[in-house]
This record gives C-alpha cells, structure tokens and sequence, in this order.
C-alpha cells in the first residue's frame, strides 16, 4: 500500500506498475474500496501502465473529511492525478463514475480519458436505491455494525446467493466498519440523487468508454448502452460478470481497458 498526500488529507492506494508508464487511476465505488481493482493492477502493469487504486476519502484506509460530496471528492481525485504526472486514465466504478464524471469536467485537461464502470447516467433506482433507503435509519440509529449485519440478512434472502468464504467475510466486515458513517451517509444520498450530467462529459472531447459486466444489477444495461450513445463512447460489456467486473472476471476486464487505452 502507498499513501497520496493530497491536499485534503492523505488518501490510500494501491500501485503496481513502473513510474514513468502511463499512468491509470481507479476509483472505488459506494462502499467500496482500492482492493475491489487489486485483480486487474498486475495485468494492467503487464501490459505497460502504472495502474493507482484508491479509497476514496472516508473508505477503508483513507482519511475522513468533513465533505463528502461529488464536487468535493473529485477534488482529491484531481489531486490525486496531479500527483501522477502527465494527463492519466481515469476509470470511476459506480458511485466512483459519478467522482471521476465530475473530476473530468472541472478539469479535461487534467486526463488522457474515462472509464465509467458499471456506472448509469444519473443516480441508482431500484432495488439498490431501496436499500440504500430502507438501511439509512439504521445507520442513524443503531450504527455500523447494525448496517452491515442487516446488509448481509438481505445479501442471503436473494436467489442463488452464494455466502463469501471466511477470509473473504472477515475482510468485508473490516473494511465496511471502517468506512467513516458520516461518508457512508453522504455518499449514499449522493449516488442516489446524482444529477444527469452525461451532456456536460460529452463536452469534454476525451476519449470515453463504458464497461459494464453483462449482468449488471445496479444500472440497467440498456441505461448504459443509451448514455454512451450519447457520449460518443465506446461501449463494451464484459461476460460472466455483474457490478463489479475487474473481481467476477478480471481478465476480460483487463483486456477492454488495455484495447480501450492503447
């Protein structure tokens, strides 16, 4: 692990690659963190990047804040980016894309392109957007651990639920607990009322690809094909993986993002 001194407080990373390549710069999800791309950093080093994973502030093992809004958080990825040097390749995940949307259009010329990785036009609905709902009076209430015991009830009434192995649930315990309330509480409303900004990002003129796991139950597929449609983006769904495909299937991941910044 790395830490980025940025102006807001240090932010956590993970870094594979050598310095001087082109550098590449991930951005976690809503309640996610730096590991959710630990399987793509090798390959993406392989193949000549230096690939950056963070936590975004309030994640995991990055410092809190007292603003956690989009704005605010794509501050700390834009000095993030500075500290890599030349312009980089942003990929934002999720409530991550909404972070890197709006990191590239207070400053384009700060990037070499965008990734937005299973990540819609405008914020969450559904199921998602009901439970992130239903668990906020939790939060408020009960706290952390009330919020993550009730995540889990809910994870194993869903069909064909497959319980995480016991490295892999103490790991996700650790990281939820971490994460700041008052981020989670932020970031929750965020990804759910984020504004359409896909017009703005067109503007930009930088190159831009949206990748999403063909099963992808968080943003609609035809959401997705629709908003790089309208961004003039290259459009690629990545098979036998969901919401998060840099883990269900790493190397198709790997692949459309190396073709995609070659």
């Amino acid at each position: 692990m790395i830490t980025l001194e940025v102006p807001g407080g240090p932010i956590a990373a993970l870094r594979a690659g050598n310095l001087d390549a082109p550098a590449a710069l991930l951005v976690p999800g809503f309640t996610g963190s730096k590991e959710d791309f630990a399987p793509i950093l090798e390959p993406l080093a392989a193949a000549g990047f230096c690939a950056v994973a963070i936590d975004l502030p309030g994640q995991y093992e990055s410092s809190s804040r007292s603003d956690y809004s989009v704005q605010a958080l794509s501050a700390d990825v834009r000095s993030a980016a500075a500290m890599l040097g030349a312009p980089v390749h942003l990929l934002g995940h999720s409530f991550g894309g909404f972070v890197a949307r709006a990191a590239v259009i207070a400053e384009p010329a700060r990037f070499a392109s965008l990734v937005l990785m299973g990540c819609g036009p405008v914020g969450i609905d559904g199921g998602r957007r009901a439970r992130i709902e239903r668990l906020r009076p939790v939060l408020v209430e009960q706290g952390m651990s009330a919020v993550y015991d009730a995540m889990t009830e809910l994870a194993a009434a869903e069909p064909g639920y497959v319980p995480p192995a016991p490295a892999q649930e103490a790991f996700l315990r650790k990281r939820f607990l971490a994460n700041d309330p008052t981020g989670l509480l932020s970031m929750g409303t965020a990804v759910v009322d984020e504004p359409d900004r896909v017009d703005e990002l067109a503007a930009t003129g930088l190159p831009l690809l949206v990748l999403t796991g063909s099963g992808d139950d968080a943003f609609p597929l035809e959401a997705q094909a629709e908003m790089a449609r309208r961004l003039g983006a290259s459009y690629v769904e990545v098979p036998d993986a969901a919401h998060s495909p840099a883990v269900e299937n790493p190397a198709a991941t790997a692949a459309a993002l190396i073709s995609f910044w070659r």
